[in-house]
């Protein structure tokens, strides 16, 4: 099949609050004349997960709270996991962030009767620092974004999906991208002299899921079929408080933000009792990871609602009261005949981030020369947990960090290198190979695919579910290799996308059951119950995933403890523990 060849200077891959900062920060500090080219599998603004935050960003802006606190926060919400390098610089440049965000992206939050941002209560961390405009807080920015990144000139190739990172033929270092033009269905080689990744994460690999079906985690896949290392991929975050509405819709999994029970919001069990504090002193204002790992447990003792999940109750707060704070969330709920104000509403745990990701430094740098990975695709900054309102912070931060990077690094960097072209016509192959098997369905295989990871690869773990889950897996994606695709006409064929995001999915499926078995102990997101225990924090490690040929292998390294170390902390001695149980 023909190949379009195509040079740019930079290139980016997706246009979330990664992908957009990225190309704004890259046209300020690389030379004059260069190309920038963002490319998406959608369209510019109208999909990805950061359009989709609600909550809000994480920012220290005083009032007691510092940097250091978000930083502490950050670390033990992480359980100690996190590359504590890259947790620091997301904490620090943060603040620089939120005023790049406001001053010059031109985003409007909401704000205090003092002219101050308002700053609310999200689980987990010791101090309100959640800013937000209302629950849709994404949208705000990611709109704001795309009207700067659409009026520059930059090179976009919307509704281009990255398919393969093609490296020089020497290993050395990336030569360019392969894609498909959606729109005709034909193969466009891009070559760049640095390559951004930022295609987010998405694990819909599971029954409940937050994020849009589309995304399917195919940087993750594309940078494990190059052989470059991840990290932390057994960490899987799940919140806890997905909507539950009903096979019928997809509504179901999407989510009811974590600002409803930083502001009071009870979980109820069938029986309507307040069951989390059985699972934590916390109550529903525990971490993720702990409210999820409750409301599983109700489930599985059915306890349960209607549909099998738990309630979310606001109506003690007042009605309108709740209407007034959260109206996205009511309407929300009223879209699927549910009233969050003054009913209940049923909810449970969906698979919503993904902790795990590509190695890289604190500057986004990858082991391959030219790749740099910034947003959900990289791994390190959470560690084993997310805190909430920490993902669009990590994303716009190290986004802007990346183009500053590549635009420094272009400098010194030669021609245009060429592609391995074994490993451009292996992917042109691998991405074929469904149009000349017999045509068979690919949504069944999906929904078993959802299933199998659900039930043995998720909230709650164990060597033998994790086993036969890696058995599911490997057969299901078996299934797919032989099912084919009707090749006739390529252009904005959804079928075959559907495929190759079925076999992104699997991919990347399989790494995280790995991963999880390599883990012999419950740290964050990954909770075994057949190693309860989390472990000495002091000798902590994260797991590495690394792809050679056929061969998938999992080790070990130590966490580096370069600015804290366990049982101590960065903050004064007569800080208080939290200042929200201080205020309180």
């Amino acid at each position: 099949m023909q190949i379009e060849r195509h040079d740019t200077d930079i290139l980016i891959l997706g246009t979330g609050g990664a992908g957009m900062f990225a190309a704004l920060h890259a046209q300020q500090s690389a030379p004059p004349g260069t190309k920038i080219t963002i490319a998406v599998k959608g369209l510019i603004g109208k999909c990805g997960c950061t359009r989709m935050v609600q909550g809000g960003y994480n920012v220290a802006l005083g009032g007691g709270d510092t940097v250091e606190r978000h930083f502490m926060d950050t670390i033990n919400g992480g359980k100690w996991l996190p590359n504590q390098d890259m947790a620091w610089k997301l904490c620090e440049q943060a603040v620089v962030r939120i005023r790049e965000l406001e001053n010059e992206i031109g985003c409007f939050f909401d704000r205090n009767p003092d002219g101050s941002l308002h700053q609310k209560a999200f689980a987990g961390q010791t101090a309100d620092r959640t800013v937000h405009k209302g629950d849709l807080t994404g949208i705000e920015i990611i709109n704001r974004l795309m009207e700067q990144v659409l009026s520059r000139p930059v090179e976009k190739l919307q509704e281009h999906r990255a398919i393969g990172l093609v490296p020089t033929a020497d290993g050395s270092a990336l030569a360019g991208v392969l894609m498909i033009d959606m729109r005709s269905g034909r193969f466009r080689f891009v070559r760049a002299k640095t390559v951004m990744m930022g295609t987010g994460g998405g694990p819909t690999m599971y029954k409940y899921h937050t994020p849009s079906g589309d995304k399917t985690m195919d940087g993750l896949a594309m940078a494990l079929r190059l052989g470059l290392p991840l990290r932390d991929m057994e960490m899987v975050q799940f919140h806890p408080t997905g909507l539950l509405a009903g096979d019928h819709t997809k509504m179901t999994g999407t989510v009811l933000e974590e600002g409803l029970r930083g502001a009071g919001g009870q979980l109820l069990n069938r029986a309507e009792n307040r069951f989390m504090f059985d699972y934590d002193p916390k109550g529903e204002r525990a971490t993720r990871d702990v409210v999820s790992r409750g409301i599983f447990a109700e489930m599985r003792k059915s306890n349960t609602s209607e549909h099998g999940g738990v309630y979310i109750s606001m109506s003690h707060l007042g009605p309108e009261n709740v209407r007034a704070k959260f109206p996205g969330m009511v309407k929300r709920c009223a879209d699927s005949g549910f009233d969050l104000a003054a009913g209940k509403v049923e909810v449970v745990p969906t698979a919503h981030y993904f902790m795990g990701g590509v190695v890289v430094d604190p500057d986004t740098r990858t082991a391959m020369e030219g790749l740099y990975v910034a947003g959900e695709d990289a791994g390190g900054a959470h560690g084993s947990n997310r805190l909430g309102g920490n993902g669009v912070a990590n994303s716009t931060v190290y986004g802007g960090v990346a183009g500053d990077v590549m635009g420094a690094d272009i400098r010194r960097m030669g021609a245009l290198r060429d592609p391995d072209e074994t490993v451009l016509e292996a992917e042109i192959a691998r991405a074929l190979r469904p149009l000349s098997n017999k045509v068979a369905p690919i949504q069944p295989l999906r929904d078993k695919l959802q299933d199998a990871m659900w039930e043995d690869v998720g909230v709650m773990r164990t060597q033998t579910g994790l086993a036969r889950g890696l058995t599911r897996i490997a057969d299901i994606h078996d299934e797919l290799l032989q099912a084919g695709v009707a090749g006739d006409n390529l252009a904005f064929n959804l079928t075959w996308h559907d495929w190759l995001n079925m076999a992104s999915l699997c991919e990347v499926s399989e790494v995280i059951a790995k991963a999880g078995l390599a883990r012999e102990n419950s740290r964050g997101a990954h909770f075994r119950e057949d190693f309860p225990d989390s472990g000495a924090m002091e000798s902590s490690y994260f797991t590495v995933a690394r792809q050679t040929g056929d061969t998938l292998d999992v080790s070990r390294e130590d966490v580096q403890f370069t600015i804290v170390r366990p049982g101590e902390t960065i903050l004064p001695e007569n800080e208080p523990l939290s200042l929200v149980e201080a205020a309180e």
